[in-house]
């Protein structure tokens, strides 16, 4: 079996080492603009990207350069039998080079993809996305961040839903977040302050227990709102998120029921967690 030179063997391996090693810093780079919005790219970061992006791609094409055209043979006489069967066998043998040759291609081909897959964002840029950099957010506790659905049922007791810890922790981190609830007694109250922190939403996250509001009417819950003036808000009460469609940028009703809103600043999602992709 021919086998191709060894410098040009040599050449072509480091030239893929170096595809990976850009390729990687490049899937870093654009992993990074994830987290910021186009807005705020500046010439410099958009330079850097189209100046690495022209070296993999300047790269990638040496690779693929086709070979030096052979050197034209002289004729010669036409052979005898015993000549014909040689140069029959001299074919065959000289045929595993092309392969070769298409194998290498081919793992230049493969090497060359794995740069472009996708590379998944975190829960973090994901939450920064879907809240469109918004850094203020106020959100009901009762359907959404408790398993509970009435003020009568925090009497007794108050329960974090699971699924939904992950991503009101990172909702913390990124933005200023405020929790509010209509309350019957001061024992509800306790009762929401010792879940959550149990939860351990004032350790691990960024909210502390004076950004978690209580009021003994839905109107008062309407009226923090307000007041506070976020990005974000939260609810499960349709007339509520209906009051406040003119005063709020945008808005996310959580509901087991779709419903179609005529404003394009309200969205509608099952759970909290749903709406961020989990």
């Amino acid at each position: 079996m021919a086998e191709p030179p060894s410098y040009l063997s040599s050449f072509k391996d480091e030239l893929i080492q170096l595809i990976k090693r850009l390729g990687t810093y490049l899937a870093l780079k654009m992993s990074n603009l994830f987290s910021i919005s186009l807005q705020k790219l500046d010439p410099r970061s958009v330079g850097a990207i189209a100046g690495l992006a022209f070296a993999i791609i300047f790269t990638y094409r040496l690779t693929r350069s086709p070979a030096p055209p052979t050197r034209r043979q002289p004729k010669r006489q036409a052979p005898t039998t015993s000549s014909t069967a040689i140069r029959t066998q001299s074919n065959i043998t000289l045929m595993p080079s092309g392969v070769y040759s298409s194998s290498e291609d081919l793992r230049a081909q493969n090497t060359f993809d794995e740069f472009f897959q996708p590379v998944k964002p975190t829960l973090g840029q994901i939450v920064r996305q879907k809240l469109n950099e918004g850094r203020k957010v106020t959100c009901r506790l009762l359907g959404v961040i408790l398993e509970e659905s009435s003020p009568e049922e925090l009497q007794t007791k108050a329960t974090v839903r699971p699924s939904v810890l992950d991503v009101l922790l990172e909702i913390t981190k990124f933005c200023d977040l405020y929790l509010m609830e209509r309350v019957i007694d001061d024992e509800s109250e306790k009762n929401v302050l010792l879940a959550l922190e149990n939860a351990g939403i004032f350790t691990s996250g960024g909210l502390v227990k004076d950004k978690v509001l209580f009021c003994s009417t839905e109107n008062g819950r309407t009226s923090f709102v307000r007041q506070l003036e976020p990005d974000w808000h939260i609810d499960t009460n349709p007339e509520i998120v209906s009051q406040l469609a003119r005063f709020i940028k945008y808005q996310l009703h959580v509901s087991p029921v779709k419903t179609e809103w005529t404003t394009g600043k309200v969205l509608s999602s099952p759970s909290l967690e749903q709406f961020f992709g989990f």
